[in-house]
């Protein structure tokens, strides 16, 4: 990673501050138009499910190359319960929680890459990856 930010997540405010350093980066790296949109998005869904789901965790920002090719990684850490069931959770309209369900699926179609590595009662970690056209 060229350049690397961290931003705690606990409450709505830090998803607010998530996805404005998310933007700010992408634009860094050279991100326009839509694709910043998409970039801080993606964030704001991963950052969302820290809260509802965990109460607390981080989000990982960098500029990452691959090939010649530039981009942005996101990591969405946190050591709430786990996922019991990721396959499931990754259906659009599927939640635990009182939301529509579009957090995680949402946030898979608007980035290029998405990973996702949960354990029951040890925490869940979302890996993002978008690369600039």
């Amino acid at each position: 990673m060229i350049e690397e930010m961290r931003v705690a997540v606990s409450r709505d405010a830090d998803i607010v501050t998530a996805r404005q350093l998310g933007r700010e980066l992408a634009a860094k790296v050279g991100f326009v138009g839509s694709d910043l949109t998409l970039i801080a998005t993606a964030i704001s869904e991963v950052a969302r499910n820290i809260i509802s789901y965990a109460d607390n965790g981080e989000i990982l920002l960098g500029a990452t190359s691959r090939d010649g090719r530039e981009g942005l990684v996101v990591v969405a850490q946190d050591h709430g319960p786990g996922i019991p069931d990721i396959e499931l959770a990754m259906r659009d309209g599927y939640s635990t929680g009182r939301s529509l369900g579009l957090g995680l699926p949402g946030a898979r179609r608007l980035m290029d890459e998405f990973e996702i590595v949960s354990e029951l009662g040890r925490g869940t970690t979302v890996t993002m990856r978008k690369w600039r056209r």
